[in-house]
């Protein structure tokens, strides 16, 4: 997934400025393809530099809301029919269990407890979220409460793992 195709699929929804966006992504995608103010706006200048968005609104201070072209929602469409996800599966957390021989093993089963409570916090976030996805009736609700419970599921997998590691480090 890119960044480009995450601001079109915002986009799709209707007209949002740089600042509402940044807020979007926060309630919504940052679990799933998060982003900074930097990166939004300067996709944003991209994509309007491409035809996939226009500037349909300015106001003060220089504040600017985008809107989708016909060519950005056909792009967006092209995206998620046509292109097959990345299946790129790189754990930075997997790489180091993998070499837990090289620390003592109280070493190794505290980092694997840490992954279990960064997961329980994660959960904990996720959870406190729930309520305001799952309020809506638009389609970022809709389909983020789809999203969300994918990411419930696999957290809680994941903290489950962590704790069963845990108990496998003689």
């Amino acid at each position: 997934m890119s960044l480009r195709h995450a601001v079109l699929g915002l986009l799709s929804e209707g007209p949002a400025s740089g600042y509402d966006l940044l807020k979007l992504f926060d309630a919504s995608l940052s679990n799933v393809w998060p982003a900074t103010q930097s990166q939004l706006y300067t996709e944003l200048g991209k994509l309007a530099d491409a035809g996939l968005v226009s500037v349909s609104a300015e106001g003060p201070r220089g504040r600017k809301e985008y809107s989708l072209t016909e060519a950005g929602l056909a792009e967006l469409r092209r995206w998620i029919i046509d292109v097959e996800p990345v299946g790129t599966a790189r754990s930075d957390m997997l790489l180091r269990v993998f070499f837990l021989a090289q620390v003592d093993p109280e070493q190794a089963r505290g980092y694997i407890r840490r992954q279990a409570e960064i997961g329980r916090k994660h959960l904990e976030y996720l959870e406190s979220i729930r309520a305001f996805v799952e309020e809506g009736t638009d389609n970022l609700s809709v389909y983020g409460s789809i999203a969300l419970e994918w990411g419930l599921r696999f957290t809680r997998t994941q903290q489950e793992w962590a704790e069963w590691a845990e108990k496998q480090i003689r």
